[in-house]
C-alpha cells in the first residue's frame, strides 16, 4: 500500500488569511468510504511493469479529437517509474497542432467505488481527467452517461460532472446533452479578509495579479482599524453591518484606476468595483497583470481588506484567481501586505498527487477528493456497465493555451475498483 501525506501550510504575513483546507490522509485505507472493511478490491492497475503491458488492461485512442485542441495517441501513454505519463507533445499530428494521451480500460463495471491518485500536468489549458461513459449501442436501462469523477484543471481546480449523452436539450438556440457540473477550487477563495495585525497608514494601495485570464472582482473594501471588527466578506449590507466602519474605497475623494477591463459594456466597469452591489462586477482585460491602485484625497490608517473574487453560476463559484499581491505606498515605494499564490503551496496540484474517488450506486452518485465527500447527487441515468477512462486533454477554458504546455504530463500512480462487501 502506498501512503499520502497532505502537509498543511499556514502562511504567517501581516494578515489572518482563511482558506479551504485540504483533508489530511496517513493511508490509503483511510480514503474509502466508511472503512476498508466495506469494500473488496476487484480490479486495479499500479503500473509496476513494462510499457509494452499497458495494452493488456487498456485501449489507447489513435487519432484526432475535433472537440479539442490536441489529437491522442499510444505514443502518449508511457509506463515508466511505476506510474502512467499521459504527455502532451506540441507536434502537428492528426490534423491538429498539439498530441496527448487517451485510455480506457478493456474490461467494464457497474457500480462501486472508482479511485484513482494522479498529479495534474503543469501547465493552465490542461484537463487532467478520470471518468467513466458508456460505449456502443443505447443500454437497456437507464441513458448512455458520463461520469466526470474529476477533469482536474491547473493548478488547483475539481470539476464533476454528469452528462446524459441520450437525450436532447436546447440553450440559447443551441442543441445540446444534458449536463450537471460542480467546480471546486481549492486555495482560492471568493471570499478574502486580510485583516492587518499591524495597521498601516499610507494615501495609495494598490491590488495586481498575473491570473492567465480575465477575473471578477465584484466588490473590493478598504476598511479602517475598528475596535468592532469587521463584516462578512459575502455580507450584502458589509459596510452598515459593524458599528464604526469606514469603508475608504468608497469614499467620494478615493480615486480609483486600473489596468483596463475586458469589454467597454456597463456591466464590466471599474466603477462596480466599489459601488456597494454584489451582483455587479469589475472584470479585467485578458492579457498581461492586472492592477487596481486607490489613490486617497489624504493618508489613511487601514485595518482590514476584503474582496469578493470569481463570480457565481448555478450555485458555484467559478473563475477564481491563482494569484495576487496587496501592497501599500510608503516613502515613494510598494510595499506587500499580501501576497498569495497557489503554485507555491499545497494547493499545486501537479507538485503533489491526490486521490479522486466516486462511490456509484444504483440510488446515487458521491464524489470523493482525497476522502472527503465533496457532491452528492441522486442517480437517475447511470445504470450500465462503463469502462474506467483516463485522458489529458488541451482545451481553451482551462486557461491560456502557451508553449508551457509541451512537455508536461499527467502522472497516474495508480487506478483501483472496489465492490461493496
Amino acid at each position: 500500500m502506498k501512503s499520502i501525506a497532505i502537509k498543511k501550510i499556514t502562511i504567517l504575513f501581516m494578515l489572518i488569511f482563511i482558506t479551504e483546507a485540504l483533508p489530511a490522509q496517513n493511508t490509503i485505507k483511510s480514503l474509502l468510504p466508511g472503512g476498508a472493511s466495506k469494500w473488496q478490491l476487484v480490479w486495479s492497475d499500479e503500473f509496476n511493469y513494462p510499457d509494452s503491458a499497458l495494452d493488456k488492461n487498456w485501449t489507447s485512442q489513435k487519432g484526432p479529437s475535433g472537440h479539442i485542441l490536441c489529437s491522442r495517441w499510444r505514443e502518449n501513454a508511457l509506463v515508466s517509474n511505476g506510474t502512467l505519463k499521459l504527455l502532451n507533445k506540441k507536434e502537428k499530428r492528426g490534423g491538429q497542432e498539439w498530441t496527448s494521451g487517451n485510455i480506457w480500460s478493456k474490461e467494464q463495471f457497474q457500480y462501486g467505488y472508482f479511485e484513482c491518485r494522479y498529479k495534474y500536468a503543469a501547465a493552465t489549458a490542461t484537463n487532467n481527467s478520470f471518468w467513466l461513459m458508456t460505449q456502443g449501442i443505447e443500454p437497456q436501462e437507464g441513458k448512455k452517461f458520463e461520469i466526470d469523477i474529476n477533469e482536474g484543471h491547473f493548478p488547483n481546480s475539481v470539476n464533476t460532472n454528469l452528462h446524459n449523452w441520450t437525450d436532447v436539450t436546447e440553450i440559447n438556440g443551441k442543441k445540446t446533452h444534458p449536463s450537471s457540473l460542480k467546480s471546486f477550487y481549492y486555495g482560492g477563495q471568493p471570499n478574502v479578509q486580510i485583516q492587518l495585525e499591524i495597521p498601516v497608514t499610507t494615501t495609495r494601495l494598490r491590488f495586481s495579479s498575473s491570473n492567465g485570464n480575465q477575473f471578477h472582482i465584484p466588490e473590493f473594501r478598504i476598511y479602517n482599524v475598528n475596535k468592532a471588527g469587521y463584516p462578512n466578506v459575502l455580507s450584502e449590507s458589509a459596510d452598515t453591518d459593524v458599528s464604526g466602519l469606514v469603508n475608504f474605497a468608497r469614499d467620494a475623494g478615493t480615486k480609483i484606476t486600473s489596468g483596463g477591463a475586458f469589454k467597454p459594456e456597463e456591466s464590466y466597469q471599474l466603477k462596480n468595483l466599489a459601488d456597494g452591489k454584489l451582483d455587479s462586477h469589475y472584470v479585467t482585460q485578458k492579457e498581461g497583470e492586472k492592477w487596481v491602485e486607490f489613490e486617497f484625497s489624504s493618508s489613511k490608517q487601514i485595518g482590514c481588506i476584503q474582496f469578493l473574487n470569481g463570480y457565481k453560476q448555478d450555485g458555484n463559484w467559478k473563475g477564481l484567481i491563482n494569484d495576487y499581491r496587496v501592497q501599500y505606498e510608503k516613502n515613494g515605494k510598494w510595499v506587500d501586505i499580501a501576497v498569495f499564490n497557489v503554485r507555491d503551496g499545497n494547493y499545486n496540484f501537479a507538485k503533489d498527487y491526490h486521490t479522486f474517488g466516486l462511490d456509484w450506486s444504483k440510488e446515487e452518485l458521491v464524489f470523493y477528493f482525497d476522502g472527503k465527500e465533496i457532491r452528492r447527487m441522486k442517480n437517475e441515468i447511470a445504470f450500465s456497465p462503463s469502462p474506467v477512462w483516463l485522458s489529458l486533454a488541451i482545451i481553451p477554458w482551462a486557461g491560456k493555451v502557451t508553449d508551457a504546455i509541451d512537455g508536461t504530463a499527467m502522472e497516474v500512480d495508480y487506478v483501483r475498483v472496489y465492490k461493496r462487501k
